[in-house]
């Protein structure tokens, strides 16, 4: 564990005082009074009750806590706001924000987010359990509660892609021993689950004998026995649901549906009516973001942000926060650490003028102020990354335009086309009919993709045809986030711009390029494992706006089409994918041909 970990009390160490403060006969350290109490354990408002904090945790909440206060007591005075507690994030990734954990850290804790439940499978994937540990020791390090889920996937989809490293039953027991690990993160590859795959099965099991939480990611529409086989492999929730079907279907087999709302999935409207509309319990039902950027986390917020779209979308607010605090807590064994207002718990709480709004105006973390007015004050300390970890983007030789041809003697071809859907992970697998000109097929209309090998420097590409993104002529996009092997994907319309955009990665050490007409218009700097930036969000932010800005001027027109673009190697989600080995159908877990009649 690294030496600057934070230390936090457990209940036990500070039992005796809990107790004493909460009888009068010790002073708190913090008392707040005059608070309408939320009290999300029994969904009620507790108009002017007091809270008293010892240790970085409730002692005292009820009516009146000035037998609390006492020399040394510092004494807030809230005047009928709301007191809620800390919003906790059941499911996300890290590096989707582009930022390490310090400085994702320090972009949420304004936004009241005071516990993540993380999955670094990103990371994992380019640097195996060594890269998990590093994110697992500066999530330590920060202020607020950062947790673990050892990833349980990589590669996602054996066979048909290959990582920078592998992860196995040996390295998510070696996990399960470290200190803040809750559970496996999410369990994608959901065909193994269904078929019996021994190793997939060993992972989950474990896990469950360290009685930890598995987490799932069933990414089929298909509910028959598959989905009921997934279901007895023992994962125990799932985040893939798109519809109020998928949503119930989950939480009948025992499973707690996920819904999320992160920058580019908008998952919450299709399913909260589950609860709203059909009324099963909300116990069941916990909201997440999954993905989110450093652009959205500047200007529009995190887990505030999707609790508030839970309201907006007909949700009782009592029951929304339910969803984003209690709820999560119990799902992950917490119950008795996190997620509510009451004696012995984590004092992580939110001070706010509105339940439906959630303007987010005071936020505690473990009884310390760490953010005020939109503020972090709380140091949120960087781990040393090795260097190597700076070094990840490994290309192998120089690459050209040549390199990104797709060729054929017929004068016309047909081929299978990846088809991007807004605002939705799944693509659709589309048939379409190109020229040739001069041997070389061309994506009239459309624009080529190409995935780069960039681990093991094997000067590998890997070509085919996207459609979706609208782009015009000349240009290429480029980003080392490619989700889940995280080699290189490149998109564009001009095989030129396509080779100088990877090139440019390679020489940066990866993040994200776009080039159009000769010249680079954009560029994040990515250089950790070529997924985050140790910079503040708010730099990672305006470059990010930048390159949106760019891709717009190119001829993009989808809401948050990045993601988009990072997520079309992520050979576990249908229809149609792209990896180092070939074009992938994701429906049949079988590689197919770019070009009709041509072996893929």
């Amino acid at each position: 564990m690294s030496a600057n970990t934070v230390t936090f009390p457990t209940w036990q160490d500070v039992a005796s005082d809990l107790v004493a403060v909460a009888a009068g006969r010790a002073p708190a350290d913090l008392v707040i009074r005059g608070a309408n109490v939320v009290l999300v354990q029994t969904r009620e408002v507790m108009e002017g009750w007091d809270v008293a904090i010892k240790h970085g945790r409730f002692a005292y909440v009820g009516p009146d806590a000035s037998h609390c206060v006492g020399e040394g007591t510092l004494v807030e005075e809230l005047a009928g706001r709301y007191l809620i507690p800390g919003l906790c994030d059941a499911h996300m990734h890290i590096e989707s924000g582009m930022l390490t954990p310090a400085e994702f850290t320090r972009a949420v804790i304004p936004h009241g987010t005071t516990s993540m439940f993380t999955d670094p499978h990103e990371i994992a994937n380019v640097f195996g359990l060594r890269g998990v540990r590093l994110m697992h020791d500066e999530a330590l390090m920060q202020p607020i509660n950062v947790f673990t889920q050892m990833p349980s996937c990589a590669p996602s989809a054996p066979g048909l892609e290959t990582t920078g490293f592998e992860i196995g039953p040996d390295d998510v027991s070696e996990a399960m021993e470290w200190p803040g690990i809750v559970g496996l993160g999410e369990m994608m590859n959901f065909p193994g689950v269904v078929n019996g795959s021994q190793q997939m099965l060993a992972e989950i099991g474990a896990t469950q004998a360290a009685g930890k939480t598995v987490g799932g990611h069933y990414a089929s529409p298909d509910l028959g026995p598959a989905f009921h086989a997934y279901a007895a492999g023992g994962p125990a929730d799932d985040h893939e649901g798109t519809s109020e079907t998928d949503a119930m279907a989950r939480m009948r087999q025992g499973m707690r549906a996920m819904i999320r709302l992160g920058s580019a999935w908008y998952d919450i409207e299709s399913q909260i009516t589950t609860i709203t509309e059909r009324g099963l319990d909300p116990r069941n039902m916990i909201i997440c973001t999954d993905d989110c950027f450093a652009k959205t986390l500047v200007e529009d917020g995190h887990m505030n942000r999707a609790v508030r779209h839970a309201i907006d979308c007909g949700c009782d607010p009592l029951i929304a926060l339910q969803m984003a605090t209690i709820n999560t807590a119990t799902h992950f064994g917490l119950e008795r650490e996190l997620g509510q207002i009451a004696p012995g718990r984590r004092a992580d709480m939110i001070v706010t003028s509105d339940l439906k709004t959630l303007p987010i105006e005071v936020v505690y973390g473990r009884g310390v102020k760490v953010a005020e007015g939109g503020i972090c004050l709380a140091q949120c300390p960087h781990l040393d990354w090795p260097e190597d970890t700076r070094q990840s983007v490994n290309l192998g030789k120089a690459l050209t335009a040549a390199d990104f041809e797709i060729r054929s003697d017929a004068a016309q071809v047909t081929a299978n086309v990846i088809g991007v859907v807004e605002n939705q992970a799944p693509t659709k697998a589309l048939v379409m009919d190109l020229p040739v000109r001069a041997g070389i097929v061309e994506p009239d209309g459309i624009a080529q993709i190409a995935l780069v090998e960039r681990h093991r420097a094997t000067g590998g590409v890997t070509n085919a045809f996207v459609s979706g993104f609208g782009y015009g002529p000349g240009m290429a996009m480029a980003s080392t986030v490619a989700h889940d092997s995280h080699h290189m994907i490149v998109v564009g319309t001009c095989r030129e711009m396509m080779a100088k955009a990877a090139m440019r990665l390679g020489d940066v050490g990866g993040g994200v390029t776009l080039w159009q007409d000769g010249t680079e218009k954009a560029l994040v700097e990515l250089p950790i494992a070529g997924l985050m930036s140790d910079s503040p969000a708010a730099e990672v932010a305006a470059n990010v706006t930048q390159l949106v800005d760019a891709m717009q001027a190119a001829g993009c027109t989808l809401n948050n089409a990045y993601m988009q673009h990072s997520l079309l190697a992520l050979v576990v989600i249908p229809e149609l994918r792209i990896s180092d080995l070939g074009l992938v159908d994701v429906r049949t877990f079988q590689l197919t041909p770019v070009l009709e009649g041509v072996s893929p």
